[in-house]
């Protein structure tokens, strides 16, 4: 089992198991509740090393690695070199340049590679199998350019997704701050059922309303669930302000 370091008050170093971290501090329950962007780099990399070695958790590995040779060091490291790193051997060698690979791809791609929505089950296709095992609320935004492509996925909201709680500035600040023309919101139902609630109908017109006034075109509002299922607001003719 990996192991975290602790400082004692005697100033000396402890492990800890991670398995015995409260779960707000383990690496892999983190990205689960709060998202990847909310981990650092050291707790990104350490999900992807798994586990650690002898007396070093695999944060400690991560720590050691990012010291060693840097984010970008990583990237350009051959399989090689990081197998002969202590704590990772050829196997977690190879998943971890394939993930730096698959990184270094999508950052590179250009506008007409980018995932292209033209309806909901393309939204569905692209987030909601990730979003449906959710155990909580997120509202997710699909940022789109003039072609419907996706320029960015921006996770807006966790928690309770109302025309109460959600703040319709905050949902839009993205594409303003980007200049996106358009954009998608999704949310899931951990429930189950991806029946729009009235408060899930109020809150999508109040986008579709504050979208006019920025000249942001809301397509759609699609509800996820599990098992595939899903709700357009738009095909289910819910988002008329008329």
């Amino acid at each position: 089992m990996a192991e975290a370091q602790r400082t004692g008050d005697d100033g000396a170093t402890y492990h800890v198991r991670i398995h015995d971290l409260p779960q707000s501090e383990r690496p892999r329950e983190r990205l689960l509740s709060v998202g990847a962007k909310g981990l650092s780099n050291t707790e990104l990399l350490a999900i992807l090393l798994r586990t650690g070695t002898q007396g070093e958790s695999a944060l400690g590995v991560a720590g050691r690695l990012l010291a060693t040779y840097g984010l970008a060091g990583l990237q350009r490291a051959s399989a090689g070199e990081l197998a002969a790193e202590r704590g990772l051997g050829p196997a977690t060698a190879a998943h971890l340049k394939a993930a730096l690979e698959l990184g270094q791809r999508l950052a590179t791609l250009q506008p007409e590679e980018r995932p292209s929505i033209s309806g909901p089950e393309d939204v569905v296709g692209l987030v909601g199998a990730e979003m449906a095992l959710l155990e909580q609320e997120e509202l997710r935004v699909l940022l789109l350019n003039t072609k419907n492509r996706v320029q960015a996925i921006e996770t807006v909201y966790r928690g309770s997704v109302n025309a109460a709680q959600v703040r319709i500035g905050e949902v839009l600040r993205d594409a303003v701050r980007r200049n996106c023309p358009a954009l998608i919101a999704v949310h899931n139902h951990p429930s189950g059922d991806p029946t729009p609630s009235r408060d899930d109908v109020r809150m999508t017109k109040d986008l579709v309303l504050a979208g006019e006034l920025l000249d942001i075109d809301v397509l759609d509002h699609v509800i996820v669930a599990a098992g595939g299922k899903h709700v357009s607001l738009r095909e289910d003719g819910l988002m008329d302000t008329g």
